[in-house]
């Protein structure tokens, strides 16, 4: 199986997420996108992360009707912070059956030479590049042998989790940032308040 690998903190989960794993599927081969939780990623505060099981259930929560997606906690069983290099080398031994991609915005996409063992990493898989505002990729301004394609025309939306965090600490709604039932969760838990 063609799997497109989504990594995130995902902090919280919210509908561009959901647009963006909906518009690789639409225009990709895969078969399936795993959004994989990153219970500590390298770049970011830990103290700014919602826990790790709270972030999870709300991930599930916003795509439990869509059997095309699923949510994979496979870094929190992994050393942390967590890094892709390790965690596809773990999914690749675990699942030799499937064929893994990972998933990127352009912003990020940029940014790979910054990543553990980046090199390494570019040699062991291909990106499905979604653009974002003021980060534009094309084949001469990419280093490197990196198999990637760039999805045209994917939707654009300027939400951010630290966004919508923003907005629950200010008591401003973030109805429709989200999907309903990580709304009515996030506001039973009252989440980050």
């Amino acid at each position: 199986m063609k799997i497109g690998l989504y990594f995130g903190s995902f902090n919280p989960v919210h509908i561009g997420h959901l647009i963006i794993a909906e518009h690789v599927l639409t225009h990709t081969d895969f078969q399936q996108v795993w959004f994989v939780i990153s219970p500590q990623n390298p770049f970011k505060e830990k103290s700014t992360l919602l826990n790790e099981y709270d972030r999870l259930h709300l991930l599930n929560l916003s795509i439990k009707d869509n059997h095309r997606l699923k949510v994979s906690d496979v870094e929190f069983k992994l050393p942390k912070p967590s890094y892709t290099v390790t965690t596809l080398a773990y999914l690749k031994e675990k699942y030799p059956q499937h064929s893994f991609s990972i998933i990127i915005g352009s912003d990020s996409f940029k940014n790979l030479n910054k990543w553990k063992n980046f090199e390494h990493l570019i040699s062991q898989t291909d990106f499905v590049v979604y653009k974002r505002p003021g980060f534009e990729i094309s084949q001469n301004n990419v280093q490197g042998d990196i198999k990637f394609k760039v999805l045209e025309n994917a939707p654009v939306l300027d939400i951010s989790a630290t966004y919508i965090r923003n907005c629950i600490k200010q008591r401003k709604s973030i109805r429709y940032l989200v999907h309903e039932e990580v709304y009515k969760e996030i506001e039973t838990n009252r989440y980050f308040y």
